[in-house]
């Protein structure tokens, strides 16, 4: 399966609609260790970019880049700044292709990774986004089918959270809290699940 343009603009539309559906949970659950504006950051960005999908050119690089400008205009958060980052990062791979094989979700959700741990100055364990996308990485690296992929990066992610529930968050400013946030979930880790349900077009 080739992913295009229209396969990223019918991404674009379903990230949106989730980040205004889970507004609240992720405020709340953000609030809980952090500043409570995860829902906020999540939703103004996504429609931010779903605002600017219309015009986004059919090189899927340029329409990255494009999409993690929009986001960032939106709010200088923190968690903003990683996600720009991650989309920035899969940008200059994909420059000039106006489609790419499903296949390559792996190595470019990889480079996400990578550079958002570069920009953030943290490793994984953290109980971080960063895990989350690791997860999804390491779960979908060598498969080729769609329903495939999706399975296992839902599946990833959501072990993810399960792996790093009990453990104390060590990076960020969750790290404040560290011992409070033994048992619970990680904002970002939470958001990040959605985001890829969201993606790959799963409702639960």
């Amino acid at each position: 399966m080739q992913i295009d343009l229209a396969a990223l603009q019918g991404a674009i539309m379903r990230l949106t609609a989730a980040m205004e559906r889970d507004f609240d949970m992720l405020n709340t659950v953000d609030g809980a260790l952090g500043d409570g504006d995860l829902g906020i950051t999540m939703k103004r960005g996504t429609q931010m970019v779903q605002e600017i999908s219309v015009e986004l050119p059919e090189d899927l690089g340029l329409a990255l880049l494009k999409s993690a400008q929009a986001f960032t205009k939106s709010s200088g958060s923190s968690y903003g700044t990683l996600m720009a980052t991650g989309l920035m990062a899969m940008a200059k791979v994909v420059k000039g292709k106006t489609s790419i094989d499903a296949s390559e979700i792996s190595s470019l959700v990889g480079v996400a990774r990578d550079a958002m741990m570069a920009r953030g100055k943290a490793e994984l364990g953290g109980k971080t986004v960063l895990d989350s996308l690791d997860a999804v990485a390491q779960a979908t690296n060598g498969l080729s089918m769609p329903k495939e992929i999706a399975n296992a990066a839902t599946t990833g992610v959501s072990q993810a959270l399960d792996a790093l529930r009990e453990k104390p968050a060590t990076i960020g400013r969750a790290r404040i809290f560290a011992e409070k946030s033994i048992g619970m979930d990680d904002p970002g880790m939470v958001a990040m699940q959605q985001i890829v349900n969201a993606l790959v077009d799963r409702k639960d």
